[in-house]
């Protein structure tokens, strides 16, 4: 999630690494990672610490939601009534956010082609929660995500899971930081993700104010399957931010990277209408797990297929 003007996290992914996959995703050495290599951290204290740099972030946040939400931004609402839906915008909003690069205006050059980059395995996603998180919101941020996983997984004919809160063997990390903690939270992430790049260590501790939080997901060999994500959400982003970044990085960390501006209603969209999955989000899943469709095809070869599948969306939504 970013505020207007903020280049996309995905897109700059893209252009720090000469092994780039597609905007947020690069390609990781041959070796397969290790579950045990990334023992989690220590169980934090019951007095929880404070993080001096949180103070001014967290009014900082606060105040844009508040401006958000008075401006009837952040719907959290289906989009059902908004939905007008055809099978020719529902193909062309998921070639827009799966098939591209960048988003643009609609009608104009949507950016450069990508391909189909999906999970081959079991998404399961780890949350590890920095010290400065109280247990109250560590409890209440895990059934969201678990809900969020099982509608995910449903939407996707995919097996998401979540795993139990306090363990991170999980394959997608989601990290929950404070400033200083997410700083400091190089070496954590090289021992979840082995190998790594500097570049992409440096996207997560050096993340400027204006990104709200973000998602880098990770393939070996040079292949379209993702095999690790890694999602960074704000300690300091008030309930609403906090789940619309959950929302959005957890939906796209499988595959549905982009953003277009003619993608609506959804969260696939910089202006921020929508702060949770809309039921069109949600067909964009089923289409791209859809076994028609394979990791590595380009927009050319899918084309048609995907206008198939949207076709029986449509008539099966009808």
């Amino acid at each position: 999630m970013r505020i207007p003007g903020d280049l996309s996290v995905r897109s700059l992914a893209a252009l720090g690494f000469s092994a780039a996959l597609t905007a947020g995703c690069t390609s990781l050495g041959g070796s397969a990672p290790n579950p045990m290599a990334a023992p989690a951290p220590a169980r934090p204290a019951e007095v929880l610490a404070i993080d001096p740099q949180s103070a001014d972030l967290r009014r900082y946040y606060t105040e844009i939601e508040t401006q958000r939400v008075s401006n009837r931004m952040m719907r959290t609402d289906p989009g059902t009534d908004d939905l007008r839906l055809t099978a020719g915008r529902l193909a062309e909003t998921y070639i827009d956010v799966a098939l591209r690069d960048e988003h643009s205006e609609r009608g104009a050059a949507s950016g450069r082609s990508s391909v189909l980059r999906r999970w081959a395995v079991p998404v399961r996603y780890s949350l590890e929660f920095g010290a400065t998180t109280s247990r109250a919101t560590r409890a209440a941020d895990y059934q969201h995500i678990r809900a969020l996983a099982s509608r995910l997984a449903a939407a996707s004919d995919h097996p998401i899971s979540v795993t139990p809160l306090g363990q991170t063997d999980g394959n997608f990390h989601v990290l929950i930081l404070s400033e200083s903690e997410r700083q400091g939270a190089g070496d954590r992430l090289r021992a979840l993700i082995p190998g790594i790049d500097d570049g992409a260590v440096r996207l997560i501790t050096d993340m400027p104010r204006e990104t709200f939080c973000m998602v880098l997901a990770f393939a070996r060999d040079g292949s379209a399957n993702y095999t690790e994500a890694v999602a960074i959400i704000r300690a300091e982003h008030p309930d609403l931010t906090r789940l619309a970044c959950y929302h959005e990085e957890l939906t796209q960390g499988l595959g549905l990277a982009a953003d277009s501006d003619g993608a609506r209603p959804s969260i696939f969209n910089d202006d921020q209408e929508f702060a949770l999955l809309t039921e069109q989000d949600l067909l964009l899943l089923r289409i791209h797990y859809d076994p028609r469709l394979t990791p590595g095809m380009t927009e050319a070869r899918a084309r048609r297929t995907i206008f198939s599948i949207a076709s029986e969306l449509v008539a099966g939504a009808s």
